[in-house]
């Protein structure tokens, strides 16, 4: 069906998330899986029924594993569950990302392995496709057992507790579900940990980080290849056979992309023409950019498969009649590639805030000082590359690795932490500063090649030129600069150079 994402437990996509989060798009639960969810539902209840001792059913959580539970207390158990972890702080996480939570929980259940009952998925279904968002603090968890505490924010509404944006009003939880028509629901056994033993709060926040990025490593190409033109670089640097020697694939498809984005242009120049070599932030753009795209990729395989799995705990198995209390809530697996992830987006800003600096630097580019054509009077790009250094110092301090750190908890029974919540966060942090870096080398290109002659530029650069000056003139005087970036900034987020861009080449590379 159009506009909606079928949930099977095993085929989401990076894509599909953002169609759900950020699109609106519908879901609606597989044949298979509805089948998957009753089977495993009907070997929890034998298992409470039969007054086996098993964790988190029929046992107390975390330290607390070696207390029984009665049949009897089982919905008490579940509701002080979710009551007493509900400690999360901070400003809530934005609606495109608890959106994003609310699917990737309900695709962990989908798979049969949680035991919840089919009405409490359905309820999170009803609340995506209805629009009911929970307020979820975006600090306090561990990334350890899962996300803990974020997590039970957002079952507090499922139950007709806490607060939810509902039709972009905040209300408390039980007036949200009433206004749409959703009832409430009570939890009972094992149905408090199988909502928030896991990573999809981490992952949530990752996968939405790593679609952005992927259009700004490409972006990044394109901001790069207008510097190269406003400085006249060399293109023997991306020639293919230089790179096939040296076969890393980032740095391969790097290069092509710059051959691509600068064909026909009429500003660059070959080796001994001007110069013998360019500085690396000019000569090394497929190395530097290439390596940020592998660890990228490197990412979205780890998201690929985090979003289609089982992370809570414990994880039943009906058709064996077995179930294990193990780790797979642990964040480490993707608390690593957070950490990546943050790194390597701080790279690329890290290199385009130098090649700023190449540009309004009048003894590195030969161009008028800060690129305003009346200096003294008017300061140009002077304080814009300021903006730029000052992001990348700050992304310096945000890509220190979250993962390196472990604080125990619940009286040491969970004796080490992942973090990965935390990592995420940051990478979605310094994505936000890339952006804007890139923003300032895309203002400053421009500004450059008007120095010189933009209709020599190439197929891609010209496509990317026309659409910045569709938004932003040149500069002839001093003028708010923060309002031009916001403008470039507003245009990166809705894709409409890289997009622009695709139309005349097609799609680059990553």
């Amino acid at each position: 069906m159009k506009n909606v994402v079928m949930i099977d437990g095993q085929s989401l996509t990076i894509d599909k998330v953002l169609e759900v989060s950020r699109f609106g798009y519908k879901v609606e639960l597989s044949q298979e899986a509805k089948d998957k969810v009753i089977i495993a539902r009907k070997f929890v209840d034998e298992i409470v029924d039969s007054k086996k001792v098993v964790y988190g059913i029929t046992t107390g959580f975390g330290k607390f594993s070696d207390v029984t539970i009665s049949k009897e207390e089982t919905k008490d158990l579940q509701r002080n569950l979710i009551i007493s972890h509900s400690c999360g702080i901070g400003n809530p996480f934005s609606e495109e990302i608890v959106r994003a939570i609310m699917l990737l929980r309900v695709n962990n259940m989908a798979k049969g392995h949680s035991g919840v009952q089919p009405a409490t998925i359905d309820t999170l279904v009803q609340m995506l496709n209805k629009g009911v968002h929970p307020i979820i603090p975006e600090k306090g968890s561990l990334g350890a057992s899962g996300d803990l505490a974020p997590l039970s924010h957002m079952v507090l509404v499922m139950i007709g507790l806490g607060e939810a944006i509902y039709e972009g009003v905040r209300m408390d939880g039980a007036k949200a579900m009433a206004k749409a028509g959703i009832p409430t629901i009570e939890l009972t056994s094992k149905e408090g940990l199988a909502l928030i033993n896991g990573t999809q709060v981490m992952t949530a926040v990752g996968t939405i980080t790593a679609y952005e990025a992927i259009q700004l490593v490409k972006l990044s190409d394109i901001s790069a290849a207008m510097t190269v033109e406003a400085l006249k670089g060399i293109t023997d640097a991306f020639d293919p056979r230089l790179h096939m020697v040296r076969p890393h694939q980032g740095q391969i498809d790097t290069a092509a992309n710059m051959l691509r984005i600068l064909e026909d242009s009429g500003l660059t120049t070959r080796q001994g023409e001007i110069r013998v070599q360019d500085a690396y932030t000019i000569r090394c753009i497929p190395q530097i950019h290439g390596a940020s795209k592998d660890a990228l990729n490197y990412v979205v395989e780890r998201i690929n498969i985090e979003i289609n799995a089982v992370t809570d705990n414990p994880i039943l198995f009906p058709e064996d009649g077995v179930v294990f209390s193990g780790g797979n809530f642990h964040g480490q697996p993707m608390a690593l590639p957070f950490d990546f992830l943050g790194i390597a987006l701080a790279e690329v800003a890290n290199v385009s805030e130098r090649r700023i600096e190449r540009l309004v630097n009048p003894q590195l580019s030969g161009l008028p000082a800060f690129l305003t054509p009346h200096g003294g009077l008017h300061s140009g790009f002077m304080i814009a590359q300021y903006a730029a250094a000052s992001l990348v110092s700050e992304n310096k301090v945000l890509a220190h690795p979250a993962s390196v750190d472990s604080i125990p908890s619940s009286a040491n029974q969970e004796d080490h932490v992942s973090m990965g919540t935390i990592a995420a966060r940051k990478a979605k942090e310094i994505l936000f500063n890339a952006q804007n870096v890139i923003a300032i080398e895309l203002l400053c290109a421009a500004q450059a090649i008007d120095f010189s002659d933009a209709t020599r530029l190439g197929k891609g650069t010209k496509a990317a030129y026309d659409v910045i000056r569709s938004s932003v003139s040149k500069i002839e005087e001093d003028r708010v600069m923060n309002v031009d970036f916001n403008k470039i900034y507003d245009i990166i987020k809705t894709n409409k150079i890289l997009t622009k861009v695709e139309d005349v080449l097609g799609t680059l590379k990553v």
